[in-house]
């Protein structure tokens, strides 16, 4: 059982063009952002997807909608997905998020959950996929704790290395899961 997986992460927010890391705050796009959504659904319209999946969190449900908009491609929201919950530090300066994210691989934020936390919660995601999508070619639209997730469980990448990488943001990565 295979499912062919695109991840390319939301597109910019008003949180980022503030230098405020989210978490689990709400943000809408910016108008960088929706140009980005839309240049997205353009780059990825005749891409042989069954399905989009987005976390439920509004700068990447949006992205999902500008993305996607007028298409028959079904959009599946999924809580899983979200980015890492930096509970009482949601919205923080994301300078201050990255010099510290180390410090939180196993320990939850106050009020949040740790980045391991995070990614285990992605990953039950990438579980059920092959139920429905085996031998389907599928996209998902996320955060950090989405392409962890994907660099972990289908790379095999230790979280103990993705935490000091740079994320280095590009037009989509391709993933295959096997189960």
């Amino acid at each position: 059982m295979t499912v062919k997986i695109v991840y390319e992460t939301h597109s910019w927010s008003e949180d980022n063009d503030r230098g405020a890391a989210s978490g689990w705050r709400g943000s809408r796009l910016s108008a960088r952002g929706r140009q980005a959504a839309e240049q997205l659904g353009a780059r990825r319209h005749d891409d042989g997807l069954s399905a989009v999946f987005a976390s439920d969190l509004t700068r990447a449900a949006e992205t999902a909608t500008v993305a996607f908009a007028g298409s028959d491609t079904p959009i599946l929201l999924d809580w899983r997905l979200r980015e890492c919950d930096f509970g009482d530090l949601n919205g923080m300066p994301a300078a201050d998020l990255h010099h510290g994210m180390a410090e939180h691989l196993d320990l939850p934020y106050p009020g949040g959950e740790s980045w391991r936390q995070a990614v285990e919660r992605a990953g039950r995601f990438l579980q059920d996929l092959p139920l429905r999508w085996s031998g389907t070619r599928i996209l998902i639209i996320g955060h950090v704790t989405t392409r962890w997730a994907l660099d972990h469980f289908v790379d095999g990448k230790p979280l103990e290395e993705l935490i000091n990488a740079d994320f280095a943001w590009r037009e989509g990565w391709e993933y295959r899961l096997d189960l």
